[in-house]
This record gives C-alpha cells, structure tokens and sequence, in this order.
C-alpha cells in the first residue's frame, strides 16, 4: 500500500474507531462514522438517542488536543487483510447555539459546514436531521498502515 492508496482506503471506509485518552490517562475507542477532506477527519454527534452531547469523546479532545482513528478491513482470506491509523491534532467545533452544554470551545462555522457537507455526501442518513452536535476535526498529522498482502 502506498500513500495514495491508503488515502483511498482511509476515505471510502464506512466506519472508523476514533480513540482518545481521557484527562487520568486511560484510552477511549468509540466507533464512529467520519468523512476525509484533504487532512482533516470530520465526525459529528448525530441525533441518535443519548442522554446528553456532552460525550465523553469531546471532554478528552478539549483536555488532550489529540486523536487517533483506525479503519481495517477483514476478511476469512487473511492475505486480504489491512489497517490504516491516523493521528492528530483534535477539536471540538460548536454548531449551534443548542449545544451550549458541550464541552466545545471554537466556533469555526466554515470548518463545520465542509464537515457536515462531507459528512451528508458520504452517508445519505445525515440529509435532513438539522440537530447535529459538535463537530470533531482532526487535523492529520500521522499515518501509518499495514496490509498482509505486502508481508508475503
């Protein structure tokens, strides 16, 4: 795999686990759904059911500054296998006025609109569900990957 496939990869996966450390030190994975623009991984709380949008994930990246994502593919026939993780630096970006209750410290309206446009293009659900939450950006600064076909 090089550089421009990993990049392919990366932004036509379904799925990411997004990881964080928590403030104490101890890892946070949760699974995500994300969108690649340039360098910047794009996720949003959604408006599926939770108690609140103060998420865990947003308290680590506005304590941490930092996030990871990991996408793989698996299959039976382990000579199709492969991962891809980024790292970077994170931030919580506010979109409205209804979130106040998140831990989100900046408003960058342009970054959250490439975002969310991103986001509506890669995953028709989004169309149509005007309470997103904030917005995570991480800007990509590391990539590493692997695949079994390159070991043999």
């Amino acid at each position: 795999m090089n550089d421009q496939e990993a990049r392919r990869r990366l932004a036509a996966a379904r799925v990411g686990r997004l990881a964080t450390v928590t403030p104490g030190g101890t890892p946070h994975v949760v699974p995500v759904v994300f969108a690649l623009v340039d360098d910047v991984i794009y996720t949003a709380v959604d408006n599926k059911p939770k108690t609140t949008v103060a998420l865990q994930r947003l308290a680590n990246i506005d304590a941490t500054g930092r996030a990871s994502m990991l996408v793989d593919h698996y299959a039976e026939d382990w000579s199709t296998l492969w991962w891809i993780r980024v790292e970077g630096s994170a931030e919580v970006l506010k979109v409205n006025a209804e979130h106040q209750d998140a831990p989100t410290k900046r408003e960058r309206p342009e970054q959250v609109v490439i975002g969310l446009d991103a986001l509506i293009h890669k995953y028709p659900q989004y169309a149509g569900h005007p309470r997103l939450g904030p917005v995570i950006a991480v800007h990509l600064t590391r990539w590493r990957w692997w695949e079994a076909a390159a070991a043999t």
